[in-house]
């Protein structure tokens, strides 16, 4: 069990999707801190200061004791935080397609050099072949010999 379990872990594609969640994660909470840290800020200041996390709909107040703790926790619809997590999801699509879209563009860069290489090499086999001197046929040589055998 332990073999097969050993064989899995260690295919390509477990070890790549591992990589993928780690960077991922990484890449999460980068794009977090620029949503939470300089987009709402942005937006914010345009909307006159406006915190969207604050944005709230109370269903019902918090219950205090008399010490001032919260007995009860208010009951509400949070829909800044819903807002601001819409906003995290878009950036983190935009981020995503502005990666792949760059690492299309290069890949295909990539292959068009490969292609170009490829019909350079290619044409100058061509033009080493057409230069190089030519060898006699079976047939050409055939006739030399009987040639040289009538004399």
């Amino acid at each position: 069990m332990f073999k097969e379990f050993k064989k899995f872990i260690m295919r390509g594609n477990v070890v790549d999707m591992a990589v993928g969640v780690v960077v991922g994660g990484a890449f999460s909470k980068i794009v977090t801190s620029l949503v939470n840290d300089i987009i709402m800020p942005l937006i914010g200041k345009l909307t006159a200061g406006m915190d969207f996390t604050a944005l709230k709909i109370v269903l019902s107040e918090a219950v205090l004791n008399e010490d001032g703790s919260v007995k009860v926790a208010e009951a509400a619809i949070k829909y800044g935080s819903f807002i601001q997590t819409i906003v995290d999801f878009l950036i983190i699509a935009l981020s995503i397609f502005l990666v792949v879209k760059l690492m299309n563009k290069a890949n295909d860069m990539a292959h068009k050099k490969q292609k170009e290489e490829e019909e350079k090499d290619k044409a100058e086999a061509e033009a080493a072949a057409a230069a190089a001197p030519k060898e006699p046929t079976e047939a050409e040589l055939l006739a030399e010999i009987r040639d040289l055998l009538k004399k």
